[in-house]
């Protein structure tokens, strides 16, 4: 046999592997044939590919070991149980860059599904080789490496403080100011990832000097990069008034308020979520948010958002109400009730709806001017259905029943009261009553337009137990009345009035007999 016939038969076995390997990676893109690839053992034909003479085979079979992980955890976790992962490291420390981004995108999938996998993938030690990969010259490589990395760390801190231990940060901060846009966002949802879990983390991403860079990223015109920003400054901002506090420092207020409008959803949500972060921790950082035109902007953004989307802005609303009288009102007048009352009446998810009651109380618990201003808005309905209705969880009929006493508390406005007579629950009608019974004493006024509109005939209606708070109320509301009056008013009065008539007998004296002469 000749030189030319051998070469042949090397040269066909050669094309066999390449084309075995191509075709598993693209029928492993398919849902539908993950498990017949399983059932044939496919990976353990294709681990000993990865030890290919030919590198196109090589990082061919890695990819496809990364789809087929990417797909299924079983393979995953296959892929630990057969001893692939400490080749796949050393193999990323030493092969070209078509291997090395393979590579990556294989310890990626099989850390995606859970913090058990992930550990798999940092004791196999891949960290160190992950992050050499950052320096590579070829972005691809570096996307690859990041994502890696930020999969590993967002299952917990343990993890999180590995990456962070591993001296992965610095790079990834190096990576945000790469000009590719697709290296940008993943660096950043890596930063974010870490950061995400203990305010010891995002202070370390702090030092390292990531906030300035995230900073500079808002102005971006790329939603998905922008979303990633957004999200790492929030994560960043909520674990501490020292961190919120480092991240206004770098002047992103008023320019995050414009993406409030932005044409994607998500950009949407997350600068949403770091007003909250920021507004939560001090009436100072509310103050600065505020002042910036944050109120209207926010308000704007939970009038025009839908479900879910609508949370943190609502509670964003909530936590600069809860400060000061003052921050509540310029709430308020940037029309942050209508918008409140409209997600506890329709929203169809129950803590939207909650979030919404809570806002409500923290908005209307500070003064009378406040409470009518809910009152105003049609509010207490609302929160009395959301209050009673039997299909609510009791986080939603707690929350509504308690924002609704904060706010009752303080009402003074009596035509909003008298409607809730007839419609509010024992546990509220104390509370009702109870703010007659502080007005009415007082306001001779306001005492005979109770009596005009029918509000003292619905107090005499009440049934009360002696000794409770709304009999001692309502003696007092009684005290304030002539007691003819109230007598007048009492159910049954007419009745006895009638019974009087039957028993009464006129006069037959001689002055009453010429009078009926006379007629």
């Amino acid at each position: 046999m000749s030189n030319r016939q051998i070469l042949q038969v090397f040269e066909t076995y050669q094309k066999a592997r390449v084309t075995f390997v191509q075709t598993v990676a693209d029928l492993s893109l398919r849902q539908q044939n993950v498990e017949a690839l399983q059932s044939a053992g496919v990976m353990a034909l294709l681990r000993p590919l990865l030890l290919d003479t030919v590198p196109t085979v090589q990082h061919t079979a890695a990819l496809a070991l990364g789809r087929l992980a990417n797909t299924n955890e079983d393979l995953a976790r296959a892929i630990v149980d057969g001893d692939i992962l400490p080749q796949l490291v050393f193999s990323l420390a030493e092969q070209n860059r078509f291997y090395k981004k393979s590579a990556a995108f294989v310890l990626r999938t099989v850390a995606k599904h859970d913090p058990d996998l992930a550990r798999a993938v940092v004791d196999a030690g891949a960290l160190d080789p992950l992050i050499t990969c950052l320096e590579e010259f070829d972005p691809s490589v570096k996307e690859s490496a990041a994502w890696a990395l930020g999969y590993i760390a967002r299952h917990n801190a343990e993890l999180s403080n590995d990456v962070v231990a591993a001296g992965a940060v610095p790079m990834l901060i190096c990576c945000i100011q790469e000009p590719e846009i697709s290296l940008k966002r993943i660096s950043a949802s890596a930063l974010s990832d870490i950061c995400k879990h203990t305010p010891e983390l995002a202070q370390a991403v702090v030092d390292a000097g990531a906030i300035a860079y995230l900073a500079a990223q808002i102005d971006s015109s790329d939603a998905k990069l922008k979303r990633q920003v957004f999200s790492a400054l929030s994560h960043i901002a909520k674990h501490t008034v020292q961190l919120a506090e480092l991240v206004v420092e770098a002047e992103i207020f008023p320019a995050v308020l414009s993406s409030l409008k932005d044409t994607d959803e998500y950009v949407r949500k997350n600068v949403a979520t770091l007003i909250r972060e920021v507004c939560k921790h001090s009436p100072e950082l509310a103050h600065l948010v505020v002042n910036c035109g944050g109120a209207a902007a926010i308000v704007d953004f939970i009038t025009h958002a839908e479900g879910n989307a609508r949370t943190p802005g609502i509670m964003a609303v909530g936590y600069i109400g809860t400060y000061t009288e003052k921050l509540a009102m310029a709430v308020i007048v940037s029309h942050a009730v209508a918008p409140l009352v409209d997600a506890l009446k329709n929203e169809k998810t129950d803590h939207v709806r909650f979030t919404a009651a809570w806002a409500l109380g923290q908005l209307g618990r500070h003064s009378p001017v406040h409470a009518k201003a809910i009152a105003d808005a049609n509010a207490f309905p609302a929160l009395i259905d959301a209050a009673t209705e039997p299909t609510s969880p009791a986080d939603l009929r707690s929350k509504a029943s308690f924002a609704l006493q904060s706010v009752l508390q303080k009402c003074v406005h009596l035509p909003a009261l008298e409607a809730l007579l007839t419609d509010a629950p024992p546990s509220i009608l104390q509370h009702v009553v109870g703010q007659f019974a502080k007005v009415l004493p007082n306001d001779a006024k306001a005492r005979k337009l109770f009596v005009t509109s029918g509000g003292l005939k619905k107090i005499q209606e009440i049934q009360a137990e002696e000794g409770t708070q709304l009999a001692d109320a309502i003696g007092v509301i009684n005290s304030s009345f002539p007691p003819e009056i109230v007598k007048y008013y009492s159910p049954g009065y007419s009745d006895t009035l009638l019974e009087r008539l039957d028993q009464f007998k006129p006069d037959g004296d001689a002055a009453t007999s010429e009078a009926i002469e006379a007629v």
